[in-house]
Formats: structure tokens, sequence, C-alpha cells
């Protein structure tokens, strides 16, 4: 809410790049919620209350573009910012009345330099691979800024060993399960962003391009508003394939429907129709393998190290999603056309776009066959570990 106010009430750039960063604050609800989830609901029913939860989110980013058109088209652009302020404060009343609390509890400090460092480390590497192209690939200041990144990173790994409250338990993530399963998140997350990126600069793009439809912020944001939609509906879906096939056969099949909707649309580019059809794929895609991805992050931890786990997580999705910003504004750059004054990507440049998502997709993939998987041990609500044993969970029996 903070956030969104600060936004709202500026113009200024880098007060809104805070704004923004600070927004990304509320992402930590979800691994929460599914911390809650399994200390709440019998084993049973995890894997559907994470397939529901996936769902509603895919659903409210579907909604959220579209509405974000209307608004920015029709008012000032700050009311988007007010109006997610509104959102975060009905969150915040119906948590207080609704979501119970947390019988779990975890001694520890935030960790501040660790924090930092992740922070830094990130934003040289996506930075350097951004301005890549316009420095010189091989420029001090590109090798420069991507080489302070990475001893940043090494540096950071080497305090999360020896901190005492890590902001990343880098033991558990270096477990084989939860490792391929992060790695094969940040592939599957790139693959998902590539379509919520480069299908709205499609959409919008004049028709004297020779691929662009000139459809306005609204329509554009309706025709991928299916990507979100079908994501919801295939929830009971998604459940089942988790059920019958196990999670990590569920994420694999997401992968390949993803893969499926980019290879189709890189093939059809002919018609708005064409993207309705390969966002809702997509979604599909998209939906399944985020259900997916939580059970089998969840099964793979302690009860007491879910929320955190999930976390880290969703730091790898968006480690994805940040990348394949980074990288297609690389590609889109490469090859270009002139439209009267403006310069824009070519049609091939979309279509490498859509080929490198494919990639991504085959990569998560490949990498979700390695993780090794296991069935859960009973059906029952957690209850807290006992003393002498910290991280650890007894399941009690019926």
């Amino acid at each position: 809410m903070a956030a969104a106010v600060l936004s709202a009430l500026t113009s200024s750039l880098w007060l809104m790049v805070i704004g923004r960063g600070l927004q990304g604050f509320a992402i930590a609800t979800i691994p929460l919620a599914l911390g809650i989830f399994r200390e709440a609901l019998p084993i049973h029913r995890v894997g559907g209350a994470i397939a529901l939860l996936t769902g509603t989110l895919g659903v409210g980013a579907a909604a959220g573009i579209p509405l974000a058109g209307l608004i920015a088209e029709h008012f000032n652009w700050h009311v988007l910012f007010w109006g997610s302020a509104g959102l975060g404060l009905l969150c915040a009343l119906l948590v207080a009345l609704v979501v119970p609390e947390s019988p779990q509890r975890a001694v520890g400090r935030f960790d501040v330099v660790g924090a930092t460092g992740l922070t830094l480390g990130l934003i040289g590497l996506l930075l350097s691979t951004v301005q890549g192209g316009q420095w010189g690939w091989g420029s001090s200041r590109t090798l420069g800024l991507g080489a302070v990144a990475v001893v940043t990173l090494l540096a950071w790994g080497w305090h999360q060993l020896r901190a005492r409250s890590p902001l990343v338990d880098m033991r558990l993530s270096a477990r084989r399960p939860v490792l391929m399963t992060n790695l094969a998140t940040v592939a599957i997350g790139f693959a998902i962003y590539g379509m919520l990126f480069v299908f709205p600069q499609i959409l919008q793009a004049p028709t004297a391009t020779g691929y662009g439809f000139g459809q306005s912020l609204v329509w554009s944001g309706l025709a991928v508003a299916p990507n979100g939609v079908v994501a919801l509906l295939l929830t009971p879906v998604a459940v089942r394939l988790i059920t019958r096939l196990g999670a990590r056969m569920a994420m694999m099949l997401g992968a390949i429907v993803i893969a499926v909707g980019y290879i189709y649309v890189t093939l059809r580019m002919d018609s708005v129709g064409d993207f309705v059809i390969a966002s809702a794929v997509i979604g599909a895609g998209a939906g399944i393998s985020t259900a997916a991805t939580a059970k089998l992050i969840t099964d793979a931890v302690p009860v007491t190290e879910t929320a955190s786990a999930n976390g880290v997580n969703m730091l790898m999705r968006s480690v994805g999603s940040a990348a394949a910003s980074a990288v297609l504004v690389v590609i889109l750059a490469q090859v270009t056309i002139t439209v009267g004054a403006a310069t824009l990507p070519s049609e091939a440049a979309f279509r490498t776009a859509f080929i490198v998502a494919v990639a991504a997709a085959v990569i998560g993939l490949l990498l979700t066959a390695l993780v090794p998987t296991r069935a859960p041990k009973a059906d029952g609500p957690v209850k807290p570990a006992p003393v002498g044993h910290p991280g650890r969970a007894v399941l009690s029996q019926r």
C-alpha cells in the first residue's frame, strides 16, 4: 500500500522505480499462503489449494492487464496506483478477518546483508545483459559490471552459508529436489513472461508494419486475458494431473503445453484470434506447471521451511521473468524496421523471440525430468516440530 501511494503521488522516474521495487514485497504473501495451507489442511487437500491459488493469481493478472489499459486510456495513469493501494487495503482487511494465524514460530533476524547482496548481484547481471548491445558486449563497462555482479553473488552465497539467519537457506536449496525445481522454474518463468512481453507489442503495432494489428491497450489486454482465465478453469485438471501423474510429470506436461503455444504462434501470426488461442494454450501450461512447482517444493522441504522455500522459488520465477525481459529486449532491438518516424522490431525478431521462449520451455522440461520425487507420507494435519528436532515435521495418523 505504501509503495502504491508513493507511485501515485509522484511523476519522478526514480521515485517510481523505488515504488515499484517496494511493491515487489507483496509477492512474499504467496509463499506465506502456501505455508498456511500446509499447516491448516490435511495433505490430500494441499495440492488442490495450491492449484486454486495459482489459478486465481493468473486470473488477477489477466484481469489487471485490460483494466489497466482502460484506466490508462481514459484517466490519469496515477489512478492505477491509487487502485493498487485500495486493493492492498482490501486484502489487509480480508487477511485480518479470514486467514487463521500460523501456529509456527521461527527465531531469527532479517538478513539485511543478504538482501542487499542478492539485489545488487541480480541488478548487475540484468543491467549488463540489457545494456550490452548498446555498450558493446566486449566493452570494459559490460564485462566489468558482469564480473562485479558474479563476484557479488559469490560473496553473497558465502555469506548465506555462514549467516545464523540467512535470507536463503543454501543447504536446503542445494538439495537436488529443490535445486532442480528452482532451476526449472527459472526457465519456465522465462518462457511464460515471453508472452506477456511480446504479445501486446505485436497487437498494438501499427498495421503498416505488415505484422501489427493496431489494437488499443484495452483490446490487446483482452487478447491475452485468456491466459489467466484458462489457468483458473484448469485448476481441477491440474489437481488430477498432480494426483495421478505426480507433480514432476505434471510440471513437465505444463512445459510441453507452453512450448506448443509458442510453436503455434510462431507458425501463425495472421489474426488476433491466433494470439488469443496461443495465449490460452500458454496459460494452460503455465497454470499446470505453476501448481506442480509449488507442490514439488512443498513436498521436498520440512513444514517449517514451506514458506521460505516457496519464497525462494518465487524469486527464481522472478529471476526468469527479469532475464526474459532483458534477453528479449536485446533480441527485438537487433533487427528493426522503420515505419514513419518510429523504429520498431521486425517480424523476424518477434519470431526469434518465440523460438527462444520455446527453447526456455524445453530447458525447463529437461530440468524438471531431473527432479527426484517422493510420495506424501501420510494424510492428516501437520503438527509443530517436536523439541530437539528443529525443521522436522510430524504427521499425525488419523
